[in-house]
């Protein structure tokens, strides 16, 4: 069975981040649908396992690539906010700044009120509280 497997999956793309995240949705949807019991989320659903399916056993590994590049760009801006969100929960000293520039998470001491903030890598200052 395993060297089956082995050989179905050789050349395929496999899974990333999307199918990752594609699935973890089907998830949701699915247990959201045990409450509302909608015919159109359990349609969805079956769509969105048929793509993740299609995406894995893809053998056209350059086009699967590409579509995760493009997702990983556009969801790059709100893993940036959440980490800057949890480094602000962890650290109770400092408040975590992201540069408006060059999007640089900038380290501030807390509690000094209205301060201007340099951005260590691109040099460009914005007023913020902290």
């Amino acid at each position: 069975m395993r060297n089956f497997l082995y050989r179905l999956m050789m050349g395929r793309y496999g899974s990333d981040r999307l199918n990752k995240h594609l699935l973890i949705l089907s998830i949701v949807l699915t247990i959201a649908n045990v409450f509302v019991k909608s015919v159109i989320i359990y349609v969805f659903v079956y769509i969105l396992l048929l793509y993740v399916l299609f995406r894995m056993l893809s053998k056209n590994i350059n086009k699967r690539y590409q579509e995760n590049q493009r997702y990983e760009q556009s969801i790059a801006p709100i893993l940036k906010r959440v980490s800057v969100i949890k480094k602000s929960s962890k650290d109770k000293g400092h408040k975590y700044y992201i540069c408006p520039t060059c999007k640089q998470i900038v380290r501030v001491p807390k509690g000094k009120g209205r301060i201007d903030i340099r951005c260590p890598r691109c040099s460009t200052v914005f007023e913020k509280r902290t």
